[in-house]
């Protein structure tokens, strides 16, 4: 048929009429439009092209005849392979297609004329396809209408909010009922899905996999972000926050981590069920001889290594105990309870102390650590408050690192030095 023919179908012809156009542009440099023009077409393009792709879905779900036709599963995979595209993204597009073809046409025209763009479809499309299946079909259409005509005040974020709620706007009689059935349902799949697993890298580190119900990880991150916020000080917790020691920059997620072991460490062992006969205990193995030299690592009962230091720094806190051997492996000193900082000696170093003596530290009282200042306890020190210091989780890891020296002044205040 000849090109421009009154018999030539619209689709086609609208096709060509793009190709010529874009044909005239394409060496075009936009560059030098004024900047108004450039904000206006910005926008324009942007709705012009999703209205384009909502019409090549419109194509790929009415096209099953076309990939029977060469033996693809799918026209989308059909689509895919002639064109070099994702067969990922395909089956996502195919899925999208067949749902506004068949069962939301208010969505798809809204598609085709530009008031929703198709991420917004997208997510319009998933919270329709999620209502129970009991729902009437005029509480359906009235849910898609609702959904579609808040597309244009919401983003695809807000109409997926919206989209949960959309029953309860529509039909409240029937929400309250079914909120009940779907929190339920969301309680025994989460207790069924719940999982957490342990992998050792083999580089020091251990990968926590773990999926909980979405209440346990709110109160987990609540936790973890109060935690973090008087230590780093930082009103945004999405800003990355630079470590005072190496200038490094933390990201979110690393200082999430570290909340993460702070939290571990301050749970008192007084809370958790005995375990093998006693309260829940950790115990660090610690050759003398090295020890004494500062060449020491040491040992858990499962076989992995840490650094002295940071072992003798958790036994600060914590209900880790480090026990000393001798030449042939006998235990020379294991430590027992009352080598920690009692809970009235802690509350007289917070009233003395004020919070962190680190030289410049403001971290308060409450998010600090009880250090034994003096002569290390592994090596005879004393648990005694005159012997005791409240440092916040960074200026222990210091007090422990054998790559600061410490230096006490004479306000009290500790200052930390690194060695060249």
């Amino acid at each position: 048929m000849a090109e421009g023919s009154v018999l030539e179908h619209p689709v086609r012809r609208c096709t060509r009429a793009i190709g010529a156009a874009l044909d005239e542009v394409s060496d075009v440099d936009p560059a030098f439009l004024p900047a108004a023009d450039r904000a206006e077409l910005m926008v324009e393009l942007t709705r012009e092209a999703s209205r384009l792709r909502g019409l090549a879905l419109r194509l790929v779900g009415v096209s099953d005849d076309v990939a029977a036709e060469d033996g693809a599963r799918s026209a989308a995979s059909w689509l895919a392979h002639r064109t070099r595209s994702s067969q990922q993204s395909a089956r996502a597009d195919g899925r999208l297609a067949e749902a506004l073809e068949q069962r939301w046409r208010v969505v798809q025209a809204g598609v085709l004329s530009g008031s929703v763009h198709l991420e917004q479809a997208e997510a319009i499309v998933r919270s329709l396809d999620g209502l129970p299946a009991d729902v009437p079909p005029d509480v359906r259409a009235r849910a898609e209408a609702l959904l579609v005509e808040q597309a244009a005040d919401f983003g695809p974020r807000e109409l997926r909010v919206l989209g949960c709620r959309v029953l309860e706007i529509v039909d409240p009689e029937a929400f309250e009922g079914e909120e009940r059935r779907r929190l339920e349902d969301e309680d025994r799949r989460a207790k069924e899905t719940t999982s957490l697993s342990f992998r050792k890298r083999g580089d020091g580190t251990t990968e926590l996999r773990a999926r909980v119900s979405d209440s346990v990880a709110a109160r987990l991150r609540t936790y973890l972000e109060a935690i973090d916020a008087p230590r780093r000080r930082h009103l945004d917790p999405l800003q990355p926050v630079t470590d005072e020691a190496t200038g490094e920059r933390l990201p979110y997620r690393r200082r999430l981590a570290m909340a993460f072991a702070t939290l571990l460490e301050a749970v008192p062992a007084s809370s958790l069920p005995r375990h093998g006969g006693s309260a829940t205990t950790m115990v660090f193995t610690l050759d003398h001889d090295k020890l004494t030299a500062g060449l020491a690592t040491a040992g858990l009962l499962d076989g992995d290594r840490v650094s002295a230091s940071e072992a003798l720094r958790l036994a600060c806190n914590a209900s880790i105990v480090p026990m000393v051997l001798g030449g042939q492996g006998q235990p020379l000193h294991l430590g027992r309870s009352r080598r920690l900082f009692s809970e009235a000696q802690r509350l007289a170093m917070a009233v003395r102390d004020g919070g962190c003596r680190g030289d410049g530290c403001s971290v308060p009282a409450a998010w600090c650590e009880a250090h034994h200042l003096g002569r290390p306890w592994c090596q005879g020190g004393r648990t005694d408050l005159e012997d005791g210091v409240l440092l916040c989780s960074f200026h222990h890891h210091c007090a422990h690192d054998p790559d600061y020296d410490l230096r006490t002044l004479a306000s009290g205040d500790i200052r930390f030095h690194r060695r060249r």
